[in-house]
């Protein structure tokens, strides 16, 4: 019973993880009908964003995660404007838009080498003790942190997008980005912001997922593979999907893991996404529930 409590606390803490990038991967298809694979590696540059603050810059950790979100929503605006905006108003095929983000991707491995190196970097832990006792388990604090967070950042984005004008302005681009126009709103400026919140979101995720497992240039790769399959198995363009969907995910890897084979845990997550594109391929909510959120 105390390895299966074990198990559960360190699934749901991963999963939370793949649940906020799954939230990027969701908000980016809502306000634009994109997809995107930069948001696993995002979650690396905002791992090496959080240890330069909080560990060399010996910021406060609050000022680490502040200035961390600030840069990557710079970052993830950018991207959008300078990018992606560039090619759409080319009128490309979508798929150039996905290839334009997989280099993208890779710029930002290979810049996080060049500025941090390749080594695996040690992230300080955030709290004084190395362990709480949780329903008679001792489990890494950071693994409360990562459930905790995921699931604020769910309930605040369920805030600003349905009761702040932004979110409000931002809801009616994705739904019709003519009517939106028509009625005042700035659709560009919009899915600009749009992609800026999908990033910090995925920093998030860096910063915290830090002092768990290190820091090192491919910490994002396979963690934003994860993320969306997290958010396809939840209902792609779906938060709420995307969070269950994540949470589901890391929690049935980690029994795997614990209960069969750990070089199985991979090979079993894909799996899990196959079986659900082939049984549920709308996800956990289904297609009704992705035109509504």
């Amino acid at each position: 019973m105390r390895m299966l409590i074990q198990l559960i606390i360190t699934g749901l803490a991963l999963g939370g993880v793949y649940s906020l990038i799954s939230m990027g991967y969701s908000l980016i298809y809502k306000a634009s009908g994109l997809m995107t694979f930069a948001q696993g590696d995002i979650l690396t540059v905002g791992a090496f964003l959080g240890l330069t603050f909080y560990r060399f810059l010996k910021l406060p950790y609050i000022v680490a995660l502040l200035l961390t979100m600030a840069v990557a929503f710079i970052i993830g605006f950018l991207l959008e404007k300078g990018v992606i905006r560039k090619l759409l108003n080319k009128n490309v095929n979508a798929i150039y838009i996905v290839l334009a983000t997989i280099a993208v991707s890779y710029i930002f491995q290979n810049g996080a080498q060049a500025i941090w190196s390749s080594k695996v970097e040690y992230f300080p832990s955030v709290f004084s003790t190395d362990s709480v006792a949780v329903l008679g388990v001792n489990v890494q604090p950071e693994s409360l942190l990562c459930i905790g967070a995921s699931m604020i950042c769910m309930i605040l984005l369920h805030f600003f997008m349905t009761k702040t004008r932004i979110g409000t302005s931002m809801r009616a681009a994705a739904m019709d980005s003519m009517a939106a126009e028509s009625c005042g709103i700035n659709v560009s400026l919009n899915t600009g912001i749009t992609w800026g919140i999908a990033a910090g979101i995925a920093a998030i995720g860096g910063i915290f997922i830090g002092p768990m497992y290190g820091v090192y240039v491919t910490l994002g790769s396979k963690l934003g593979t994860k993320g969306f399959a997290g958010a396809v198995m939840g209902g792609y363009g779906n938060m709420y999907g995307a969070m269950v969907g994540g949470l589901l995910l890391g929690l049935l890897e980690t029994l795997v893991a614990g209960y069969i084979s750990s070089e199985l845990r991979n090979l079993f997550a894909y799996i899990i996404l196959i079986i659900f594109l082939f049984v549920k391929p709308t996800g956990i909510f289904n297609e009704q529930a992705i035109q509504d959120v």
